[in-house]
């Protein structure tokens, strides 16, 4: 399985914050460097001011949800995303973005970035963790994609474009500014998700 392709030995001069409270954003900043992005960990309002863009990883979304409100991060991102900042967020980050939020805590805080209804752990526990090849809309070999304990995409607003499905739902989708997936793309040595984003950040550059 390929790794990646392109340029990915410079620097882009590209900022990409991994949002670092809870969850799996090591592995988001070393696929990032591996890319040639200056990735920060981001956990504090101060850490936010100097990125472009953002990546809120998985995780579990309602104890993201209570770290970024007590961090004082949660308004500074909502400040940052009404300026029109990117964001890849991933698994909890699906669920972070997501406007609609099935079972979910009543006091669980969202940033409503992307048109989307999301069931949290859709795909059931742990114990239902799985793994498959999806085939990704300008990709030339399917991406091997780790679901675990995977919000599960119910509905679709019509300013979102599909990227991925799998069984006919869609596990990876973007809008002009935000960028999710179902599964985690970090767990794996493969690139090319993260490549996808960043490319979307040089053009909008």
């Amino acid at each position: 399985m390929p790794n990646g392709a392109g340029d990915t030995s410079t620097t882009t001069g590209l900022r990409v914050g991994v949002l670092a409270l809870q969850g799996a954003f090591e592995a988001h900043q070393e696929r990032l460097i591996e890319i040639g992005v200056d990735a920060p960990l981001i956990r504090t309002p101060l850490d936010l001011e100097t990125v472009d863009a953002v990546v809120l990883p998985g995780g579990e979304s309602t104890t993201m949800s209570r770290l970024l409100t007590t961090s004082g991060l949660f308004d500074a991102l909502e400040d940052r995303f009404a300026e029109g900042m990117p964001v890849f967020g991933t698994c909890a980050g699906m669920i972070l973005c997501a406007a609609d939020v099935l079972d979910g805590r009543s006091d669980q805080r969202g940033f409503d970035l992307i048109d989307l209804t999301v069931r949290r752990n859709g795909y059931g526990r742990q114990l239902e963790s799985f793994e498959s090849d999806i085939n990704v809309a300008g990709l030339d070999e399917p991406f091997h994609a780790v679901f675990i304990r995977a919000p599960f995409v119910e509905r679709i607003g019509d300013d979102v474009e599909i990227l991925a499905s799998l069984d006919g739902v869609a596990v990876l989708v973007r809008n002009q500014r935000c960028t999710v997936a179902a599964f985690h793309p970090e767990l794996t040595n493969d690139v090319r998700l993260h490549e996808i984003f960043v490319s979307s950040l040089k053009t909008s550059h």
